[in-house]
């Protein structure tokens, strides 16, 4: 049996609305036109993934939901092809991290233009780890 490490599992999906709130109320932003990012790291949790992830896409910007699903699935591909190196400095370090990608831009991004904004926002985060 082969195991693929670019995996996104259910159980690091952010769906707990407790949680949600949380990460608005206590967690850090970064920004990087057309995609803003809201964080929390603390101590990894026993028997928990080390990341938990989110994707958001205002229905105000994109009345159509097959945009916003759109929108959704390419956020999740790429952060699910680039998060390897942020979930491993997690692990080593013991912490979880809480993550929320809201686009604000107003149309459908290119895949490759989205990439760099995502990658560019990991790094940032891995500074602040």
């Amino acid at each position: 049996m082969r195991v693929s490490k670019f995996t996104l599992s259910n159980k690091e999906k952010l769906k707990s609305r407790k949680s949600i709130d949380r990460l608005f109320e206590e967690g850090k932003q970064l920004s990087l036109y057309p995609v803003k990012q809201v964080y929390i790291i603390h101590k990894l949790p026993e028997g928990q993934k080390s990341s938990l992830f989110s994707v958001s896409v205002p229905k105000r910007n994109f009345k159509r939901a097959v945009d916003r699903n759109k929108i959704k699935r390419l956020f999740r591909e790429v952060y699910r092809l680039n998060c390897l190196e942020l979930k491993e400095e997690l692990t080593k370090q013991e912490k979880q991290i809480m993550l929320m990608y809201i686009y604000v831009g107003r149309e459908i991004p290119d895949y490759h233009e989205l990439e760099k904004k995502i990658i560019t926002l990991i790094e940032r985060t891995l500074k602040r780890i």
